[in-house]
């Protein structure tokens, strides 16, 4: 018992230590944009996505290095995915009263967003149609060739959103330059790259554990614990967005950074594992459901352009649901995931 309270406490220590950290990446990844003059959607959709997002890139790395845990670092992705996408939203509707967005963002990114989502989920059909695992049905052996596909799609979002900055500062080629000391915002950033790399190892470590002590798959732990306390980050910097009264970037800022999750952290992962083992089964009822909640996110955003108090209890209500489905897969009578699992 003493053993889990301290585990238990690691995971506390190390969630406020990203938190904390992920609050100075944002900080100094927005002076930077302003420095750099980068346009408000390229800001949430690249710089502070990316930056929100080094939690759950430093989760499949860490977890597929050091612990040889790919599927705890993909649990983490796909749970901080879904997290984003009803939570964040949610909060910061109920915060700002109403959240507004904008034609682009729906249109655009939404749209982009979905594709990755469609994509990541083909990738793990490659995997599984080209590379089967003898004995093992409906599981593949995601390589390093198959995991490129998704890298590439990245690279174009980031070719189009490069296009979009480069119009935008030509209109403001001509704007003051807030005194910003890129230098010193540069070094705030790497100290807190560092200590977010410091925080994830912790979580990674008490998730581990937790599965090992409860005799629960580490999947589940980190589709649930690592993904809430890997996606604060995010939440906190949505939220705030929010509350000024940029909601567009408060949204940009959550598609910004599922697109970095999927397409870019669960590759990486499988780029230093040399190869990891998809559980198609697995992942095609989670993939569905996260198409499902961001479906319904933008159905209730394009209808009047914003999203409402009602409408966000409802986005909150179905990620409790997501949650009690997960606990009953792994401690109740629900069998659609748990064979997969193997818990």
């Amino acid at each position: 018992m003493t053993t889990l309270l301290l585990y238990i406490g690691l995971i506390i220590i190390s969630t406020i230590v990203v938190w904390k950290s992920s609050d100075l990446l944002e900080g100094s990844s927005q002076r930077l944009a302003t420095y750099y003059k980068l346009p408000a959607v390229v800001q949430g959709a690249i710089i502070t996505a990316i930056g929100s997002s080094f939690p759950e890139l430093s989760t499949t790395v860490l977890s597929t290095l050091l612990h040889g845990e790919f599927e705890l670092g993909v649990g983490a992705i796909v749970g901080s995915a879904i997290f984003n996408i009803l939570m964040i939203p949610a909060l910061s509707g109920l915060t700002s009263k109403k959240l507004s967005a904008d034609r682009i963002l729906i249109y655009k990114d939404a749209q982009f967003y979905i594709t990755s989502v469609a994509v990541l989920l083909l990738t793990f059909s490659l995997a599984v149609i080209y590379h089967p695992v003898p004995n093992k049905e409906l599981v593949g052996s995601m390589t390093r060739e198959i995991a490129m596909v998704p890298l590439l799609l990245y690279v174009l979002y980031i070719f189009l959103q490069q296009q979009e900055t480069a119009d935008y500062q030509k209109s403001k080629s001509k704007d003051k330059v807030e005194n910003i000391k890129a230098g010193k915002e540069w070094l705030k950033l790497l100290g807190s790259l560092i200590l977010i790399v410091g925080g994830v190892e912790g979580l990674v470590r008490g998730a581990l554990f937790l599965g090992e002590y409860l005799e629960t798959p580490s999947f589940f732990w980190g589709i649930t614990v690592i993904a809430a306390a890997t996606s604060i980050p995010d939440a906190f910097v949505s939220v705030k967005m929010a509350r000024q009264g940029e909601g567009i970037i408060s949204l940009a800022n959550v598609i910004g950074s599922n697109i970095f999750d999927l397409l870019v952290a669960i590759p990486v992962g499988v780029l230093i594992a040399g190869s990891s083992e998809v559980d198609f089964a697995l992942a095609v009822p989670l993939m569905l459901f996260l198409t499902f909640a961001t479906i319904l996110l933008f159905a209730m955003l394009r209808t009047k352009l914003i999203l409402s108090s009602a409408e966000s209890w409802i986005l909150l209500l179905l990620y409790v649901l997501f949650i009690v489905w997960m606990i009953l897969e792994t401690f109740g009578g629900m069998s659609l995931l748990s064979e997969s699992q193997g818990g």
